[in-house]
């Protein structure tokens, strides 16, 4: 038996050794015509002496199966079913890219770092998870990785000073723990179209006493969405804004993905306030969590977070459509697609590939699109130096569970889905830029006037206000899912704002006591501080040059400003 058993496993390595002996440089020039041509920042020799140091690089690993796992978004998809075939043939590594829910990606990790199990290679998760990486040291620091054993399959042309998001996935220790494989952030969605027809604006000015255009601030915002809600145009009804409010799981990243800091929750500070972030978490001097509430210096339920929650509520009520209060994120992303949508504050520019097709009701006959996106309008309790808004970033990450051999078979995927070589064409589909060389790109120039203003805002120096998720979340699972929760009980009438963030802040601060008291993140792990109210709080902050917990501002209603689309866009560019 045991002969026979060695028989066939010899039998079996053969036909894997068969199966990938055609691998190498034609198939990589079968793919570099195919699919990318001249759509990558790289000309034809440097793209193959890429693709050659890929091949070089994978020989130990040929006949590996190996896999990794993301989101199903669009980027994702292409991943899956064009460069993960295509690394296999050019490399001899069998590669399969699971597509899953964002949930179920989280679940997995979870799993894989409580067991130890390596369920996957690889995985595509949220830089969100960033502050969980760093504490609970399961993940490998890529900058260590990169130097050391993952020196030998680290493409000398990574550059990962070229990826925008590479400050979103970096520690306070200095560290690289993730390389960003795909981003988009959330915008101001308007119709360029109504904004610029001369009886609107005319019609505006005269009842408000100022311009029509980009709203600045959440008070020109509401203005805008009081005008345009009820209206008649082309036959149909208008709102003037859109969002989603039904109790479900996608509720909670409306609100973590930045929008208290729209509001002007937490402290100074790009990517993230310190020491009070936009979850309204505060961390010590050694980035130790100390609490998320107003009682121990925190933000989660002070005024400006609960301000923001209200003008949630309150805009959904008065000038989106009906339905809206019980739809999901997903139910409500196409809406404003459909043309009766004025404007909309929080979009993901994900949604853009979706938005230009022709035919669409928002799209012109000659393919340009009849809406832009712009910089998101701020609330009255924001002040320069704060993130204004929020940025996926779909981010490569290897856990210290999987084999080291395993880790850098893996490893070679992600460079290669990240490399210049299919870069450009990447963006090209998904419309999800991680590198700056490809923001660049003539094509991206020439493909500009058809993407409504994103290709503007990537290149703008606007951008580094729109940041994910930092390093005060502790365990970005555990807390995120208290979140939709706690709004959900707000968008159904159960909890006043006040009370919902009264109860989300108390509910977090459960997490981070368990958390001190088990131990596990060592010395970067929560340290709860002591209760004082709110202007003990203020005052300590002020004293230190801070901003967060803000006191009340009496009238939330502040004057309400406005600028022109086409003058901002002039502006980025001088």
């Amino acid at each position: 038996m045991r002969r026979h058993l060695l028989t066939s496993t010899t039998a079996l390595v053969l036909l894997l050794g068969m199966g990938h002996a055609q691998a190498g440089m034609d198939e990589a020039k079968t793919f570099l015509d195919a699919e990318i041509g001249d759509m990558s920042t790289l000309d034809r020799a440097a793209q193959e002496a890429e693709m050659q140091w890929f091949i070089d690089a994978a020989k130990p690993f040929a006949g590996m199966e190996i896999k990794v796992v993301s989101e199903t978004i669009t980027t994702h998809e292409y991943e899956s079913k064009v460069l993960a075939k295509a690394f296999s043939d050019i490399t001899g590594i069998k590669l399969t890219h699971d597509l899953i829910g964002e949930g179920d990606v989280v679940e997995k990790l979870q799993t894989q770092m409580q067991s130890g199990e390596n369920i996957y290679d690889a995985y595509i998760n949220d830089s969100d998870l960033i502050g969980t990486h760093w504490r609970y040291q399961q993940a490998r620091s890529l900058t260590d990785w990169m130097a050391n054993e993952g020196k030998d399959v680290t493409n000398p042309n990574l550059d990962v000073d070229d990826f925008i998001g590479k400050s979103f996935t970096t520690a306070p220790d200095g560290k690289l723990y993730q390389l960003p494989d795909q981003q988009f952030a959330n915008l101001y969605w308007f119709r360029y179209d109504w904004f610029n027809d001369e009886k609107n604006k005319a019609d505006f000015k005269a009842k408000y006493g100022y311009d029509l255009g980009v709203p600045v601030n959440w008070s020109a915002y509401e203005d805008i969405a009081e005008f345009f809600t009820g209206k008649e145009i082309d036959g149909r009804k208008i709102y003037g804004h859109m969002d989603y409010g039904k109790k479900d799981p996608s509720l909670g990243w409306r609100f973590t993905d930045a929008w208290l800091s729209m509001a002007g929750n937490g402290d100074k500070g790009i990517p993230n306030g310190r020491p009070v972030d936009e979850w309204g978490i505060k961390v010590d001097e050694n980035s130790r969590p100390v609490g998320s509430c107003v009682a121990r210096g925190g933000d989660t339920n002070g005024p400006a977070a609960v301000y923001s929650i209200q003008k949630y509520l309150d805009w959904m009520k008065a000038y989106a459509p009906p339905e809206a209060q019980g739809m999901t994120f997903s139910e409500s992303g196409p809406v404003p697609a459909q043309g009766a949508i004025a404007q909309q504050i929080f979009w993901y520019t994900a949604f853009t590939a979706d938005m230009v097709k022709d035919g669409l009701p928002v799209v012109n006959s000659d393919g340009t699109p009849k809406w832009r996106m712009a910089p998101s309008p701020h609330g009255v309790y924001w002040k320069d130096g704060m993130k204004l808004g929020y940025q996926d970033a779909g981010s490569w990450t290897l856990m210290k569970s999987t084999p080291d051999d395993r880790a850098k078979a893996a490893w070679l995927y992600a460079q290669f889905v990240t490399s210049k070589t299919v870069d450009v064409k990447k963006s090209h589909v998904g419309l999800t830029f991680i590198r700056e060389s490809t923001l660049q790109h003539k094509s991206f120039t020439e493909r500009a006037p058809k993407l409504g203003g994103l290709i503007e805002f990537y290149r703008s120096p606007a951008r580094v206000q729109w940041t994910p998720t930092g390093t005060n979340v502790p365990d970005y699972p555990k807390l995120a899912q208290l979140w939709w929760q706690a709004i959900g009980d707000a968008a159904s009438g159960a909890k006043t704002a006040q009370e919902a963030m009264d109860s989300l802040c108390a509910e977090q601060e459960k997490v981070l006591e368990r958390l001190e008291r088990a131990g596990v993140q060592g010395d970067i792990g929560p340290k709860m501080a002591e209760e004082h109210d709110l202007a003990y709080w203020n005052a300590e902050a002020v004293k230190a040059g801070n901003l967060a917990p803000q006191l009340k501002i009496e009238n939330e209603k502040e004057k309400p400003i406005t600028v022109n689309y086409d003058e901002l866009v002039k502006s980025w560019s001088k």
